[in-house]
């Protein structure tokens, strides 16, 4: 544990000694108000600081959308992922994910929220406890113009569908009580830290990383988590000797439409308002992935003779995560172009990549989130420019300027959450043990983890 805080201090120091020094800019005074004609002006007075009203008809958007992103895990995601693994694991997924989303959630209020969102004495990479037990907020407290208890709860969602999507790398093999510890922690270290450097005030956020709904925060994060993890507890019995198909692809096509509708509020959501933006949002979100399924399909046909379900549906969430860091940034034609292209690379990292080094990627989570995120991210840079229909640049930002931009963001993410996600695998590790025994693994999680089966026959 001692190695483990000095190894995040250190990298916390380094996070320090890199971010830039970011002026804070001052708003313009008001002008002063015009006297009537024929008399003297009045000395104008102090300007009062506009108070930020609630708006009801972004409040009760954000509120479907939080609703919609909790639909993407569980069922969403549960049944996407339970339908891919063998019948007699299906029950432990389900409760890995329907657990690890109650888990953060407590975490989120007691917390998680404080130091992702506030400012802290390390700003630049994490926040501080002001906020913690969620003090100091009332029914009254706003974040813009909706109230921050809904604010607080919308980004509890994205805290909780990050580390359910790790779950994928390690199914089939994983203690339950592992799952448990290994998740607050890598909440705690991970995701907290990353959320807060792009979207909390952090040094990536000042850096002009853009980020509009979780590229590097939720999908690249995710993915390299789950690749360290499948790589940490090893291959499952009988990998590349046993078929080890999918049980159930009709619960894995509910699973993935169900996540494509909840991604709406994901992605459109991450507006934090009912406005032109959250259109466009709406549009590029449908755009891309549909361009994704049929990249994807296509090149299954091409390579492998046949387009499948399974390709179809992985094709639509790798669109999915493609257009989450640049949907905001970027126009229709532009998504669409990203989608096509994530489709088909994250074919590739699916079955080339993944054979090419060997490692058990249960359910695909690094080619799918890991290469389908960092796509997106770096394809933000390119697509984000007003030539290409995008949103343009900030004043004195080029193209490459962007993209190098968006680089580091994506490199800040694998190396610190590769590093930190390898500690903890270890540490959870030793205090409890990773793997289950091999004579559980072969029985089924479902019965030697939780007493029950999916399936009575």
């Amino acid at each position: 544990m001692k190695r483990l805080l000095t190894i995040l201090a250190l990298f916390g120091a380094l996070c320090l000694a890199v971010s830039p020094a970011v002026a804070q800019e001052k708003p313009a005074d008001a002008p002063a108000a015009m006297a009537p004609a024929g008399t003297a002006a009045a000395p104008a007075p102090a300007p009062e600081a506009t108070k930020p009203t609630l708006d009801s008809g972004s409040t009760a958007w954000m509120i479907t959308a939080t609703v919609l992103v909790i639909l993407m895990t569980i069922p969403g995601l549960a049944l996407f992922y339970g339908g891919l693994v063998r019948a007699k694991n299906m029950l432990s997924v389900l409760m890995q994910v329907f657990v690890t989303v109650s888990l953060v959630s407590i975490l989120w209020a007691i917390y998680g929220y404080s130091l992702a969102f506030t400012e802290g004495s390390f700003n630049s990479v994490i926040g501080g406890l002001g906020k913690s037990f969620l003090s100091g907020i009332t029914p009254d407290t706003l974040n813009g113009v909706i109230p921050e208890y809904v604010f607080v709860v919308f980004q509890l969602t994205f805290a909780a569908i990050t580390p359910a999507l790790i779950v994928g790398g390690f199914a089939e093999r994983i203690k339950f009580s592992a799952v448990l510890w290994f998740m607050a922690l890598w909440l705690t270290f991970c995701y907290v830290p990353i959320a807060h450097m792009v979207w909390g005030g952090g040094f990536l956020g000042e850096l002009g990383a853009k980020d509009f709904a979780g590229g590097t925060v939720v999908h690249i994060n995710a993915g390299i988590a789950a690749l360290v993890g499948c790589i940490v507890l090893g291959k499952r019995i009988g990998y590349g000797r046993e078929a080890m198909p999918p049980h159930n692809l009709t619960l894995t096509m509910v699973g993935a439409s169900l996540l494509w509708v909840g991604w709406f509020g994901f992605n459109v959501g991450s507006e934090l308002a009912a406005d032109g933006i959250a259109g466009m949002v709406l549009a590029n979100t449908q755009f891309a992935t549909a361009a994704a399924v049929l990249g994807w399909m296509f090149a299954e046909w091409m390579a492998r003779g046949k387009p499948t379900m399974l390709g179809a549906a992985s094709g639509a969430i790798a669109g999915l995560v493609a257009i989450t860091p640049a949907c905001g940034f970027v126009g229709p034609m532009g998504a669409i172009i990203l989608g096509a292209v994530a489709g088909v690379v994250c074919f590739w990292g699916c079955t080339g990549l993944k054979r090419m080094f060997g490692y058990d990627d249960s359910l695909d989570v690094f080619g799918v989130h890991g290469i389908g995120g960092i796509i997106g991210a770096i394809g933000t840079g390119i697509l984000m420019s007003a030539a290409l229909g995008g949103v343009g640049y900030a004043k004195d930002v080029t193209m490459g300027g962007q993209v190098f931009t968006q680089a580091v963001a994506v490199v800040v993410t694998l190396v610190w959450t590769g590093i930190i996600s390898y500690i903890l695998y270890k540490v959870v590790d030793m205090m409890v043990g990773l793997r289950v025994a091999e004579e559980s693994e072969r029985e089924g999680l479902d019965s030697t983890q939780h007493g029950e089966v999916a399936y009575h026959t």
